[in-house]
């Protein structure tokens, strides 16, 4: 055996298995024709139990975000009105109903994206089967969420003096702007989102926005990426990135009119890992959104955002 052969074999020994964050639990009755499918993170664990890739990683179980630590990124009137399943203006926006069931998965969602943030921090990588919720504002549920786990993780770890600052890459097809909203003007954390531009929802100032033209595809997609992430990477030098993984660029979407492959989203997904990697900066991810018209390319997409992890 050479030399080399065996300084790679002990350096694979001795690498950290991400951490992978999943409970049953956050599957979410939304009746019968919701567009959300929620028996997508049920169906990429399978997946990846299936394939045999689940044994690579840490698996975690996470436990439900608590009032105080919901109240780090929300106004207290709305978790208030939240856990009490009150209909108000400030929660009732959120296209989904409003029961204790979906109620519950959601503060799971949190605690799964906390947990897979400290994962991160300690192995250098873990990802969330679920979260991403980017709509949710400080006081207000939209688009299919009720709580921005993203700046929940961010202030939960702030607060328990783990990081300083963060940094949230959102690749999701729609603008993050309830994270935009949370964070505007906040030096501790970076905002970038890079999305359809013409498109759900009202745009947020985000600390840096590529809103893209209609059917933009892989390259160009791509291209911009590879501009903003190193350089929001060497100039924010964040202790910690949040990346949201959401499948929904795909050109076979309901909701979306970009062009993204399969391949072009796992070239990003390689492509924002290999980055944070470089610079030894933690990346917890999260899925966000996915809508496509056969869910099982949904699935494909995000066990290939997670695999990509190894």
């Amino acid at each position: 055996m050479y030399r080399s052969d065996l300084d790679r074999i002990l350096a694979r020994a001795f690498v950290k298995k991400p951490g992978l964050v999943y409970s049953e639990d956050y599957f979410m009755d939304l009746g019968l024709g919701h567009v959300f499918p929620a028996e997508k993170y049920s169906m990429a664990f399978q997946v990846l139990k299936k394939k045999g890739s689940v044994n690579s990683f840490h698996l975690l179980a996470p436990e439900s975000a608590t009032r105080e630590m919901l109240l780090l990124a929300h106004s207290a009137p709305y978790v208030d009105a939240l856990l009490a399943l009150e209909l108000t203006p400030m929660t009732q926006y959120s296209e989904l109903p409003l029961n204790k069931v979906i109620v519950d998965a959601f503060c799971l969602a949190a605690g799964g994206t906390i947990l897979a943030a400290r994962e991160a921090l300690k192995e250098g990588s873990a990802a969330n089967i679920g979260g991403g919720f980017h709509h949710a504002s400080a006081d207000r549920a939209e688009g299919f969420c009720y709580l921005n786990d993203l700046a929940i993780a961010i202030r939960v770890l702030q607060q328990e003096k783990k990081i300083k600052k963060a940094a949230v890459i959102d690749c999701d097809l729609h603008q993050g702007n309830g994270t935009a909203k949370i964070f505007f003007q906040d030096p501790t954390v970076y905002t970038f989102s890079i999305h359809q531009e013409d498109n759900y929802p009202p745009k947020e100032e985000s600390s840096w926005d590529i809103g893209l033209p209609d059917f933009t595809g892989d390259e160009e997609y791509l291209q911009h990426l590879a501009l903003a992430v190193p350089k929001i990477l060497d100039s924010f030098n964040p202790d910690l990135v949040l990346y949201q993984a959401g499948a929904d660029p795909y050109m076979d979407d309901r909701l979306g009119q970009l062009s993204i492959t399969k391949e072009g989203l796992q070239k990003r997904d390689r492509l924002v890992y290999a980055e944070c990697r470089k610079r030894k900066i933690p990346v917890a991810v999260t899925l966000g959104g996915g809508y496509a018209e056969q869910v099982h390319d949904t699935v494909d997409i995000h066990c290939n955002s997670l695999e990509a992890l190894l």
